[in-house]
């Protein structure tokens, strides 16, 4: 039995929008008009929705929601009620989406509905609010700006009148109920963007990035380098750490301490923290002593994560290519490489042979090391 056989069925939101742009649709979400969560249980579906009713299809693992309006009666984005059920229509639930690209639903022969405008907006290049209820979840300032930074190479813009009225938001408090975990969900998908400096610009201009962000609320000389070195890191497709620490090197604040009230996770605060404190040093490898230079790879605990090399070169390449040092940014990258390449290998069995013991060994395997860079060097 075909378990959405009877049922009005329709695709909705990111699947239908990135068709229509051409993009590849990667996952596709699924409305449910005129059905009750009984019937969704009865022919099979699993449900899953903690605050309103979604389904799993069994054999798909598509999400199924009916339809469902959506009422403010509380602060904060948690303060809403639902109503899903038959009585709700389509053109309803689609007013209670965010922005008007993400309204338009398609049947299963291909027939568009868009009571909301979303193509119109979608030929213009447009990321536009579907109605004044946008206001009420603070979590849409966040998706705005990240939807800006995926389609920012698409030419596309945020309408005046949907950035107004997010600066009304912040303005009347209403972004304050935001949460660290859902800045960071929102932040980290923008950082894996394409552009992940338009996000941080359409938080400036929307005025929420002093309230979820103070740290980043520098002058905009400043805030044009970090967007131009976050855009390399892009470039050279840094990872999620990489781009965390890149936004975060020029900030004036204990950065464990930033990366730990944002929820990032422990490798990028780790790595935010070590790019900041040490990006400088990176760009003076080549007048830098031997033994400064293996006191950075023991910083960077290079000797044991490699791995955690290769993502601190990454991070300074950005940061110095942004800057116009991309020549120089590459050779300190291989200096530092080689310096680890050559420098790995020593024999700690020989070390215990000539009698040395604890502590003694460390200071024999960081002596070497030096040695071995400087004769190097020397070559």
């Amino acid at each position: 039995m075909n378990i959405t056989e009877g049922l009005e069925i329709y695709a909705v939101g990111g699947a239908v929008r990135d068709r229509l742009l051409g993009l590849p649709v990667t996952e596709r979400d699924w409305v449910v008009v005129g059905s009750a969560p009984e019937e969704m249980i009865a022919r099979g579906f699993q449900p899953v929705g903690k605050d309103f009713p979604v389904f799993l299809h069994p054999d798909t693992h598509e999400e199924y929601a009916l339809a469902r309006t959506e009422q403010k009666v509380a602060p904060g984005y948690h303060g809403f009620t639902f109503q899903a059920d038959a009585s709700v229509t389509l053109e309803e639930d689609l007013q209670r989406r965010d922005l008007t690209v993400n309204a338009i639903a398609e049947t299963a022969d291909g027939q568009l509905i868009d009571p909301w405008g979303g193509q119109a907006d979608l030929a213009a290049r447009r990321l536009r609010h579907v109605s004044p209820a946008f206001r009420e979840d603070p979590v849409r300032i966040l998706r705005l700006a990240r939807f800006a930074a995926r389609f920012a190479n698409q030419d596309f813009h945020v309408a005046d009148e949907t950035l107004a009225l997010c600066q009304r938001m912040v303005a009347e408090h209403e972004a304050d109920a935001l949460v660290p975990e859902r800045v960071w969900q929102e932040m980290a998908k923008a950082l894996m963007t394409s552009r992940p400096d338009v996000f941080i610009k359409i938080l400036k201009d929307s005025h929420l990035l002093p309230v979820i962000l103070p740290a980043l609320d520098v002058g905009a000389d400043q805030l044009a380098l970090i967007g131009a070195a976050l855009r390399e890191a892009a470039a050279l497709n840094g990872t999620l750490a990489v781009r965390f620490a890149v936004l975060l090197h020029r900030v004036d604040a204990d950065i464990a301490k930033l990366s730990d009230q944002l929820r990032a996770p422990r490798h990028c605060r780790d790595l935010a923290v070590l790019v900041h404190q040490h990006y400088r040093e990176y760009h003076r490898l080549a007048s830098q002593s031997a033994e400064a230079v293996i006191n950075l790879l023991v910083a960077l605990d290079a000797y044991r994560r490699p791995e955690r090399l290769a993502d601190f070169t990454c991070a300074c390449q950005a940061i110095f290519r942004a800057q116009g040092s991309e020549a120089s940014a590459s050779a300190d990258s291989q200096a530092l490489q080689q310096a680890l390449a050559i420098t790995q290998d020593i024999s700690v069995q020989s070390l215990i042979d000539r009698g040395l013991r604890g502590p003694e060994i460390a200071r024999a395997i960081h002596t070497e090391r030096i040695n071995r860079f400087q004769q190097r060097r020397s070559r």
